[in-house]
């Protein structure tokens, strides 16, 4: 007998949906705090770190006062650290030594490490055309999973859990990611959509960034200020704290004595949902519909009315969203969309984009009075790196389909320094508790 397992399952959804529902009431009446984080937002504290550290709120005469978004790599302030870097200088692999190995390069390291990055940015002989190539996606971030997975198969020692071989393994790996990414939706391209195939090595000369732009397109050529701007979209990106969904399931996955490849591979699957690193398509979705009903980008009011159409749910997707606005840790500002935005506006005005550009900010300024005029909100809200970062890699000419890809290519760093430091500091797996609220039965109803 054939059975149509679409029809089964369909039949049985609403079984298990009633098994399967636990009541509100109850959460709050055992304490228990859903997504880790209280009535408030605020995360449940699981763990200790010396990598980064997320401020948004500091006491002010004994009280809890929320401030301005701050981000602090190994003791450093972001912004710090982004204006350290010349006008044309590309910090990527700086950074990444600094969240690393604790501590920022001397000159001498900071051309070693470069140079390390750069002759690891290869992969084995024919894994292109035996493994990229083979059952091609538009899910880039599943291709680089599957692709990390069989990088694995490739190492004599990926059971090595040393510090020195997984330092070695981060390291490869952090190189191999744009190649990844680029290739694997290269075969996409050029299988799916029936585009030319072409795959550009990676040049020595070059830095992250430049050749992720420069391996994507064609012709090989980028400006100067694009390579700025996506280095620093790397930079931002590259490392956000202990409790970010994706770096916390990578401290799960190392406590569980697991390799370096499927750790990572573990991290890329958290990431490439659309309430972490998928984000940002979301905010490119929503910024397509309201152009599609929004005649003057430069009428607030008209602007500020489809805005309270999106909160109340009359328009777009129905979720009483505006995406790109709030954040889970931070209120009155993100920190990384500050810095990113005089790069944006740069990169517009290279673009010839400056009327989107003049739409974003009338967003940015409008939407959080429409939400706090129509939400209940504990803190702030302000627009997250998110909000822009579609926006600019549209400009960069990066196809959708890779938007998740980027962030990866960046927090690949932070994955690697939060696999290292659990390996040292912790050594025990990490093992919350689920309350069991399942109802005792009879064995006589056997």
């Amino acid at each position: 007998m054939s059975i149509d397992l679409e029809k089964y399952t369909r039949k049985k959804e609403d079984i298990v949906r009633q098994n399967d529902n636990i009541s509100p009431r109850l959460f709050t009446e055992y304490g228990v705090f859903r997504g880790l984080r209280d009535e408030h937002g605020v995360g449940v504290l699981t763990g200790l770190t010396n990598i980064s550290d997320l401020v948004s709120w500091k006491f002010v005469d004994g009280e809890k006062t929320f401030c301005d978004g701050e981000l602090w790599y190994r003791g450093y302030k972001i912004t710090d650290l982004i204006d350290s870097l010349g006008p044309e200088e590309y910090g990527f692999e700086k950074i990444a030594y600094l969240l690393l190995f604790g501590q920022l390069p001397t000159p001498e390291e900071e051309k070693e490490f470069i140079g390390l990055i750069a002759q690891s940015r290869k992969l084995p002989i024919n894994f292109t055309r035996d493994v990229i190539m083979k059952a091609p996606t538009g899910d880039i971030m599943n291709s680089i999973t599957k692709s990390i997975l069989t990088l694995a198969s490739y190492d004599v020692r990926v059971k090595d859990n040393s510090i020195a071989n997984c330092l070695r393994q981060c390291i490869e790996i952090i190189a191999e990611f744009p190649l990844l990414a680029v290739y694997g939706y290269n075969a996409y391209n050029h299988y799916l959509n029936n585009e030319s195939l072409i795959i550009h090595n990676p040049e020595m000369k070059y830095s992250t960034a430049e050749n992720l732009l420069m391996m994507l397109r064609p012709d090989k050529k980028f400006t100067k200020i694009e390579a700025k701007v996506l280095d620093t979209a790397l930079i931002l990106h590259m490392e956000h704290g202990g409790g970010n969904n994706s770096t916390f399931t990578t401290r799960v996955v190392t406590s569980a004595g697991s390799d370096t490849y499927s750790t990572v591979a573990a991290a890329m699957s958290s990431l490439k949902g659309h309430k972490h690193g998928g984000a940002n398509i979301k905010v490119m979705e929503m910024i397509a519909d309201i152009k599609e009903h929004i005649d003057d980008f430069y009428d607030k009011d008209e602007i500020e009315a489809y805005l309270c159409k999106l909160v109340d749910k009359e328009a777009f997707d129905g979720k009483g969203l505006i995406y790109g606005m709030g954040h889970a840790v931070y209120s009155l500002s993100d920190p990384r969309e500050r810095v990113f935005k005089s790069y944006v506006t740069k990169l517009a005005q290279e673009k010839g984009r400056e009327r989107d550009l003049q739409l974003y900010t009338n967003i940015e300024e409008l939407a959080p009075k429409v939400i706090a005029k129509k939400r209940k909100i504990y803190k702030g809200v302000s627009p997250n790196v998110d909000f822009y970062s579609g926006f600019v890699y549209e400009m960069l000419g990066i196809p959708t389909e890779l938007y998740t890809a980027i962030f990866a290519i960046a927090r690949i760093v932070g994955w690697s320094a939060h696999r290292i430091e659990e390996l040292i500091c912790t050594d025990k797996i990490i093992r919350p508790a689920y309350m069991s609220v399942m109802q005792h039965k009879d064995a006589s109803e056997l």
